[in-house]
């Protein structure tokens, strides 16, 4: 059954001479819709205004601006006579894009309890409409330009989808009765009958291509491929477990100056880190066992040590490294070593951070037009990540991808695998 009428007619259509893509990305278009409300259903009013930190966001802030982008970048260029929804919701819901005008702060957006939330809601369905009117009626001239902009749009809302799980989740960690985003019982562990022992698997070495095929779709940043010569290394086959990381808790791993670079020191510090973020010790006023326990999406529960770590700044992940005689990868040996045989936990468990700071790509140039400012403007001061996590939609993920975020971010699901230097 298709999740949208439209994708029937289109389909209905087909031979008559209606392009099959249109019906794909129509079909597309509606289950990534459909999936962010489903995102947002457990959460009341309330928390879905809520803004725990500058660098998170509301869920209905999630909700419109998604919208936002599809009605500004797609349907006010693209379908005439279209207008906005509502004008000054242009500027509540711009997120950082400079030639599209003023942007209500990013750190006030939890001050924004008007429009209601029912509102934004009928502001997703109208734009919903207008693009399934566009991507089914248009000519094939405003087709051409229309589709990878439908197209970004829905990956650019699975990016958003998985922000609203991490940004949720700080927020509802702030609340002293830790709630549960979602009551059911979490899956279990790939690990839960026991932590296999750690093999390392040696990389391709020398010249390697890396980047982008052009087969399929990928953000700007991703590109070109280009040559990297690599110098021999290892790989661990899996992800640093929740175990491993308490034995480097329980070695001092957060006393010990020499194991951390300068600023992850001093956020050691200042910050008063003493374990991954979410991670309740034994004398937290806040636990409720003798031992270790993780708040997550499904409450607090007991330690897994046999899970993948997770919730580490790029300074924990390289301080952990240092820890275990190692280091972390660079993008390009983590991407070279993707399809690798005996490589387990690439994708779907925690983003792993690399060692390689997230700069363009030799030759690299931004999408033309409004979306320039997707990600090139964001290449400084940035870590980059491989992988995908529990959090990712499914489908999102490809050995190309490149995730980043600041050496200090916590609250995303990220962890780290191992590599080291030489071969096996």
């Amino acid at each position: 059954m298709s999740l949208n009428p439209t994708v029937d007619s289109l389909l209905a259509t087909a031979d008559a001479g209606i392009d099959a893509d249109r019906a794909r990305l129509a079909e597309g278009f509606a289950r990534v819709r459909a999936r962010t409300l489903a995102l947002a259903e457990p959460l009341s009013p309330e928390d879905q205004c809520v803004q725990s930190m500058p660098d998170a966001s509301p869920t209905k802030w999630h909700l419109a601006h998604t919208s936002w982008f599809f009605e500004t970048v797609v349907l006010m260029p693209h379908q005439p006579g279209y207008e906005a929804f509502e004008p000054r919701w242009q500027t509540l819901f711009n997120s950082y894009y400079e030639s599209l005008g003023p942007r209500h702060p990013r750190p006030q957006r939890g001050l924004l309890t008007r429009p209601l939330l029912a509102s934004v809601h009928r502001y997703r369905a109208h734009v919903e409409a207008a693009v399934d009117h566009l991507v089914a009626r248009c000519d094939d001239a405003t087709w051409a330009a229309v589709q990878p902009l439908v197209e970004l749009g829905v990956q650019h809302e699975e990016q958003h989808q998985e922000l609203i799980l991490t940004d949720i989740l700080h927020a509802l960690s702030c609340n002293p009765l830790l709630p549960a985003y979602e009551a059911s019982e979490p899956p279990a562990a790939s690990g839960a009958a026991g932590t296999p022992p750690l093999h390392w698997i040696t990389g391709p070495a020398g010249p390697v291509r890396v980047g982008h095929t052009g087969e399929g779709f990928a953000f700007d940043n991703e590109s070109p491929r280009h040559t990297v010569w690599l110098q021999p290394y290892r790989i661990a086959d899996r992800l640093v477990t929740c175990g491993e990381y308490a034995e480097f808790i329980a070695d001092g791993g957060y006393r010990r100056a020499s194991l951390w670079l300068s600023d992850g020191w001093a956020a050691v510090q200042s910050q008063q880190w003493h374990a991954p973020l979410y991670w309740i010790a034994p004398d937290d006023p806040r636990a409720a066992l003798p031992q270790w326990q993780v708040y997550g999406l499904h409450g607090v529960k007991p330690l897994d040590p046999h899970a993948p770590v997770t919730q580490l700044s790029f300074y924990e992940a390289a301080a952990f490294a240092e820890w275990a005689g190692a280091r972390l990868p660079t993008e390009a040996e983590w991407e070279a070593a993707y399809a690798l045989p005996g490589l387990r936990q690439m994708t779907g468990h925690a983003w792993q951070w690399t060692r390689s700071a997230y700069d363009p790509y030799p030759g690299f140039r931004p999408w033309a037009g409004t979306v320039a400012e997707y990600n090139g403007k964001f290449m400084v001061g940035q870590m980059v990540l491989r992988g995908s996590s529990l959090a990712t939609p499914p489908g999102h993920a490809r050995s190309s991808y490149r995730n980043f975020f600041p050496p200090a971010a916590r609250w995303q699901f990220s962890g780290l695998r191992l590599a080291r230097d030489g071969a096996c």
